[in-house]
Formats: structure tokens, C-alpha cells, sequence
């Protein structure tokens, strides 16, 4: 298996509120992501949860970054929270069409299913679900949010369709570390972490890009902190492979 790369980032850009710790005190708001794409190399664009951008929007955000960068997306809560995986074929082609400039650029992520706390494992609604989005070629990860799901047969399903399952902490849950997948898929929402911790969090990614390329993304607030603490560790990442 080929060592993958590394991508790191947080869950939006334009926060403005990042000046002047992340951003230069003077950077505009139409050149925000062109600076972020300085310092990180990818971003979940949580956009997508709610709305589907245009092809211009899209196009724009491809503009402002380089080959390197990595655009993840978190999938329409249309799918995940409304239709509940159930029948999705339509929804899903809206989807994959709308980012599908990314996809074509050879620099799309991760797609992001992110299920409502409230939906419990159902293994063979999850299969039926990947079986219906195969045609879309998406690299699936999956956060669930209910401990019912953190079993042997959806892990099977996931192994199966290729899918990851988004190794998730925050103060009130955290996913079990199974991957599933050729490629990983982190999210870091805990309020507080140590320099240990990021520490600990450096490592485990690097140790991860053996097995393929990892993604991810530090928590997004109006201060800076995750921001600039997947910064530092993508530093220190260059660092040691420099």
C-alpha cells in the first residue's frame, strides 16, 4: 500500500475573527481562503450541509487555492437528516454535479456523512445506502452519532463498500479508532487540547499516512485556536519529512 498524504485543516475559513492570530490584520474577506491555503492544505466546507453552491462559487474556490490543496464536504442534510439515507439517488446526483469541478480537478477530500444523534445502526440500510452512491464515486467517511452504530457489522459494511468510518472525539463522544478504509478520516472537536495531545495527535496521523492518505479537521470557532493548532502540527509534519 502507498504511503499517503497528510491534509489538515478545520471546518470553514471565513472567519474574520481569525485576525489577527491566523489571518494578517489587512486580508480581505475575498482573500481569506487564499491565505488559509497557505498555511493549511485543506478544508471541510460545511456549506454544503445546508446549501449547494454554484459552479461559479465552486470554480473560485478552486482558483484561490493550489494543486495540493484538498476540499472536503459535509453531505446535504437533505441525506443525511431528512431522508435519513432512505432513497437518496436524486439528492446524491445534485450533490456529486454541484461539487463535481472538484472532483474533476483530481482534488476533492473526503464527503462527509455526518448522521443525526437520534438514528440508530441499521447495517443493511448503510449498505443499501454505499450501493446507491457507488455510482458517484464518492470516498465516503461517516460520523455517527449514536453508540449503536459502533459495532463489528457496520464496520463490515463500511470495509466492504470502501467507505471510513470518521474517527470523531469531542467532550461528550467519542468514535472508536477501527479504520475501514484505504484512507482515514479525522474530526477534532474536544474544547481543550494539551501540547501533548497534539502531540499524540501528530503521531497517529503520520502513522496513518502509511496505510494511505489522512484527513483531518480541527474544530471551527470565531477564535482561531483549531486553526492554528492543525497550523503548527502541519509545520511540524513538514518539518520532519523536510
Amino acid at each position: 500500500m502507498n504511503r499517503g498524504n497528510i491534509y489538515l485543516g478545520c471546518s470553514g475559513w471565513a472567519y474574520p475573527t481569525w485576525k489577527p492570530d491566523f489571518y494578517p490584520p489587512r486580508t480581505s474577506p475575498k482573500k481569506l481562503l487564499e491565505f488559509y491555503a497557505t498555511r493549511l492544505n485543506s478544508v471541510e466546507v460545511n456549506y454544503t450541509f445546508r446549501s449547494l453552491p454554484s459552479e461559479s462559487t465552486v470554480r473560485s474556490w478552486l482558483a484561490a487555492t493550489g494543486d495540493g490543496f484538498r476540499f472536503s464536504f459535509k453531505a446535504p442534510q437533505r441525506i443525511t437528516h431528512i431522508l435519513r439515507l432512505k432513497n437518496c439517488a436524486e439528492p446524491l446526483e445534485r450533490f456529486a454535479r454541484a461539487i463535481s469541478p472538484v472532483a474533476e480537478a483530481g482534488r476533492l477530500g473526503v464527503v462527509l456523512f455526518q448522521l443525526p444523534p437520534n438514528m440508530k445502526a441499521n447495517p443493511d440500510l448503510l449498505s443499501a445506502f454505499l450501493n446507491e452512491a457507488r455510482p458517484f464515486d464518492l470516498r465516503a467517511a461517516f460520523e455517527f452519532r449514536n453508540t449503536t452504530w459502533f459495532a463489528e457489522p457496520v464496520y463490515a459494511v463500511l470495509r466492504e463498500h470502501g467507505a471510513a468510518l470518521c474517527i470523531a472525539e469531542s467532550d461528550d463522544l467519542s468514535t472508536p479508532a477501527e479504520i475501514t478504509a484505504s484512507f482515514s478520516c479525522y474530526r477534532l472537536r474536544k474544547a481543550d487540547y494539551s501540547v501533548s495531545d497534539l502531540a499524540a495527535i501528530r503521531d497517529n496521523l503520520k502513522t496513518q499516512a502509511a496505510r494511505g492518505d489522512v484527513f483531518a479537521y480541527f474544530k471551527h470557532e470565531d477564535d482561531p485556536t483549531g486553526a492554528l493548532q492543525a497550523a503548527s502540527i502541519l509545520e511540524e509534519i513538514r518539518r520532519d519529512e523536510g
